[in-house]
């Protein structure tokens, strides 16, 4: 580059620089230039924002129209389902709870029903809250038609009269052993209170479930009330389908001669004095075409019963059981249905009266209420029921009053009942010394008639017997005549709610098996049988049982036995122990307790009974000539006036 071009360049650069500096705008131009800009920018920010306003209303515009329509179209099929009763179909699910010193009962909105029912005093096998029915897992509703429209008021959302959500009944303290008495609640009457639930189907138009619950009570009334539906029910109904399900929990641990043998659907018919059933353990069903007066869920220990003041006009009753391969069979014993016609007449108002009854099945307490709901607990058959209604009931519960441990109540009760019997025992006692002592004149006999002269030796025998003045059947009328209790006390014992979580000993409930030796696996045979437990009150009582047969055998070495019946006899015991080794822990330390008891006796009888004056006595007899009886002395006198002559002996 040379020289003339770099001064150019240098020259064009100096220019520019003037230029530039001649030409820079002045501070107030600045200042005007940048309020321009700024209210440039400020006009493109306010037409941003008015345009996302725009594009958000339009959102709004649009999502309120399609709620509108979904309101719209969610309204008109409310009232394509349900009809007049459209407006309660919809909803949100609340809970109210009633609760007493008993039972806390929690009623839903949803169906205004009876959601589930806990008791208070009482606890589940594994210790939890023993809940009658999970609301999840049972169901209730009126079912009718109404304007040509299938309705189920379970699926209705009902309105309560209440705010609070927790109402608590109030009143006295109760006394142990007092729980649930009518009588102590008339002399020490406590609160009652009560929740409504209304499902509105138009103005003055509704169905109402009422509850009201007092203090110290298990019953929960129960009141239907129907308003203003009798031109929206359909004319042609003259009952109302009242379903009711649940799906019943187990509340003791698993046995099949425990929980699962005495669960069942109990029933009566209005007219009749007894009631029926039919079992859980089984899948079964039954319809029920006259009235019935009640409807009960009943476990081995509790019952959710329905009752009607005055009568349902018939009912369906079903039960699944659950198989032990079902995932339910470990929690639940099975599905139980009621489905129960309410009669109904189209007036303007009807109101229908009901009850439940949450609660325990102790005799006394179902007794109270003059419904026979206390024949729900099996006390066995019609023979043997008396003697626990009118000895065994009145003695234990007696007992109960002063004694706490029901060890020490049981063992008084077959004390009693023993001695009360004693007088039976020793006349037993009394003729097998008879029978011994003629052994020597039965061995002759049998000498003189062989086995195949079975009928001379037989009344050859008989006429001995009633020579020396005994009778063969002495020894057993008397024990015969104390089988009834024997029975009773097999019943009574595992359906004993007041032996339920007791503890004796080593027995941790007295109302269930005790066990000393288990295992968790199958043996074959023998689990199933005996189960996978060995209890120590059975081995007890069978050990017991064979000392007092023994015994008993020796007593009879005069009395000629059936051959095999003395193996027979030492067999019984050992094959009760294979069937009460499952049973009530209770019932085996009774049998126990008893045969104890029988031993002593009888060790005490061969003290005072003086068997060589029993044979003397009885040679005595078979001297003096046989006293003839009324009836035969009447036969023969009828005979001599015919003119027969009577042959002299």
């Amino acid at each position: 580059m040379d020289r003339n071009t770099i001064t150019g360049i240098v020259l064009i650069f100096l220019v520019l620089i003037g230029f530039s500096y001649f030409n820079q705008p002045s501070k107030e131009e600045i200042e005007a230039a940048k309020r321009r800009a700024d209210s440039i920018a400020l006009v493109q920010e306010q037409q941003a924002v008015e345009q996302a306003k725009a594009e958000a209303a339009k959102v709004v515009d649009e999502k309120v129209s399609e709620v509108a329509a979904s309101a719209e179209e969610v309204e008109s099929k409310m009232k394509d389902l349900y009809g007049p009763f459209a407006s309660a179909a919809v909803g949100e699910e609340k809970f109210i709870t009633l609760e007493n010193n008993l039972m806390k009962v929690t009623l839903s909105n949803k169906g205004g029903r009876v959601y589930s029912v806990e008791l208070k005093g009482y606890q589940r096998y594994d210790s939890t809250a023993l809940v009658l029915f999970e609301g999840e897992k049972s169901s209730f509703g009126l079912e009718f038609f109404a304007g040509n429209r299938s309705i189920n008021t379970s699926e209705l959302y009902f309105t309560p009269n209440v705010s609070a959500s927790d109402i608590v009944v109030n009143g006295p303290a109760v006394a142990k052993g007092d729980e649930g008495k009518v009588k102590v609640n008339e002399e020490n009457p406590g609160e009652t209170k009560s929740v409504s639930f209304k499902a509105m189907a138009g103005s003055g138009k509704y169905v109402e479930y009422s509850y009201a619950l007092k203090h110290n009570s298990y019953m929960l009334d129960f009141d239907m009330n129907i308003q203003g539906l009798n031109d929206v029910i359909a004319t042609n109904n003259n009952s109302l389908n009242l379903n009711w399900t649940v799906q019943v929990p187990r509340q003791e641990n698993i046995s099949k001669w425990g929980e699962d043998r005495y669960s069942a659907i109990y029933y009566k018919f209005l007219e009749d004095e007894d009631v029926d059933y039919i079992n859980m353990n089984k899948s079964d069903d039954e319809k029920l075409t006259t009235k019935v007066k009640w409807v009960s869920f009943k476990q081995l220990f509790f019952s959710s019963t329905l009752i009607a003041d005055n009568a349902f006009a018939n009912a369906d009753i079903r039960t699944e059981k659950f198989e032990e391969e079902d995932p339910r069979y470990k929690g639940y014993l099975a599905n139980c249905y009621a489905n129960i016609a309410i009669p109904f007449g189209l007036t303007q108002s009807q109101n229908i009266p009901m009850q439940f009854y949450f609660g325990p099945n102790h005799y006394y307490t179902l007794k109270q209420y003059g419904l026979d709901l206390h024949s729900i607990i099996n006390l066995g058959y019609a023979i043997v029921r008396p003697v626990s209604k009118y000895v065994i009931i009145p003695i234990f519960n007696w007992l109960r009053r002063f004694i706490d441990n029901f060890g020490i109540i049981i063992l008084l009760l077959t004390i009693i009942i023993k001695f009360a019997l004693y007088p039976l025992t020793y006349k037993s006692y009394i003729a097998q010394a008879k029978m011994k002592a003629l052994k020597p004149e039965i061995d002759e006999i049998n000498e003189k008639f062989p086995q195949e002269k079975a009928m001379e030796r037989q009344q050859a025998t008989m006429a001995l017997y009633k020579k020396a003045g005994v009778s063969p059947l002495g020894g057993c009328l008397p024990m015969l005549l104390q089988m009834p209790i024997l029975f009773a006390m097999f019943f009574f014992f595992p359906t004993s709610i007041e032996l339920r979580q007791e503890s004796f000993l080593w027995a941790h409930d007295l109302s269930t098996y005790d066990s000393i030796i288990s295992w968790s696996g199958n043996i074959p045979l023998i689990s199933s049988i005996l189960g996978n437990h060995i209890s120590l009150f059975t081995v007890l009582m069978t050990i017991t049982t064979i000392i007092s047969t023994k015994l008993s055998s020796a007593n009879q070495a005069g009395s000629s036995q059936m051959p095999g019946m003395k193996g027979m006899m030492y067999m019984m015991p050992v094959f009760f122990f294979f069937i009460l080794n499952n049973y009530s822990a209770g019932l085996s330390y009774y049998y126990f307790l008893a045969n104890v008891i029988t031993i002593g006796q009888t060790y005490m009888s061969r003290r005072f009974v003086d068997e060589e004056k029993i044979r003397a006595q009885l040679h005595a007899n078979k001297k003096k000539p046989v006293k003839k009886s009324k009836f035969q002395q009447r036969l023969e006198e009828a005979a001599k006036q015919r003119g027969v002559n009577i042959p002299k002996k």
